[in-house]
């Protein structure tokens, strides 16, 4: 955790106004909960006076080159399944996914009963408490501060009396640390890459629909490239992943693979509502 969250006590202010207060957590996360290596992302925590968003740094990267070059060329496509929007001291989140071309968004509650603990440490000039917690299948362990007057934590982690410095599932498949804080003086605008993509407004579903879109896109995720083979009566050369694709035989061949690798990173941080993808 970096120095500047020092300053973090000082930046605070009782009431949020038009201002976004802004913490970016580190990301570790098992794309396979089989394996012992993580991929790192950074996550932003914005907290405003009218909502509650975390979604990935690179979507923001993306977004920031597209207002200063002037165009939504430049996409980005979240790989974290974590991007999610709530009213302050709530438990209703919109969440919104991407599937094949698709950009859609679903509403859940997602009440969490906090088991807090007398356990203490310290991180720097903070004092942390200990919660645990049993949501989405897993079992957390939270280090929270009740000096930051924030009951807020990433992704949907809310609900304790202090920003969440630390979590981790026991399994320790996802790994979230606090590194940095910032203040923006207004509220900043999201709607070019969290409540649409890019050019592609999410598409209210609800989460049975989501589902039955993942489990379509499993059982062909190249659909899309099959009907231009059927079209042109099988005479047409396609790239899928650096390959060249000359027959529905190898199509066919691809579709396998490809359902080799969702299989293998089917490990979603709520693993009680993952698809059961067949072999």
């Amino acid at each position: 955790m970096k120095k500047i969250l020092k300053l973090i006590g000082l930046l605070l202010i009782a009431s949020l106004n038009s201002q976004t207060h802004r913490f970016v957590y580190e990301l570790q996360l098992k794309m396979d909960s089989t394996e012992s290596d993580y991929q790192k992302f950074n996550m932003i925590l914005d907290i405003n006076s009218q909502n509650v968003k975390f979604y990935g740094r690179n979507l923001l990267i993306a977004d920031s080159l597209n207002k200063k070059f002037g165009n939504i060329d430049n996409k980005h496509v979240d790989m974290t399944g974590q991007i999610v929007k709530r009213k302050p001291n709530t438990f209703d989140n919109e969440n919104f996914i991407n599937i094949k071309f698709g950009y859609y968004s679903f509403k859940t509650n997602d009440k969490i009963t906090w088991n807090i603990s007398s356990e203490t440490k310290k991180v720097q000039n903070y004092t942390l408490q200990k919660a645990t917690a049993n949501f989405g299948g897993r079992s957390w362990i939270a280090w929270f501060n009740k000096e930051i007057p924030f009951n807020e934590g990433p992704f949907k982690f809310s609900g304790l009396p202090g920003l969440i410095f630390e979590i981790s599932d026991t399994k320790k498949n996802f790994i979230y640390h606090l590194i940095k804080h910032q203040k923006l003086q207004d509220i900043y605008p999201t709607e070019d890459f969290l409540e649409s993509n890019f050019g592609d407004k999410a598409i209210p579903i609800n989460e049975k629909q989501k589902q039955k879109l993942l489990l379509e896109f499993y059982n062909d995720p190249f659909s899309f490239e099959r009907t231009n083979f059927s079209k042109t009566n099988n005479n047409l050369n396609i790239n899928i992943n650096g390959r060249e694709i000359h027959s529905i035989d190898e199509l066919n061949m691809q579709v396998k693979s490809m359902q080799e690798i969702i299989r293998k990173y089917n490990n979603p941080i709520e693993i009680d509502k993952a698809v059961h993808y067949k072999n």
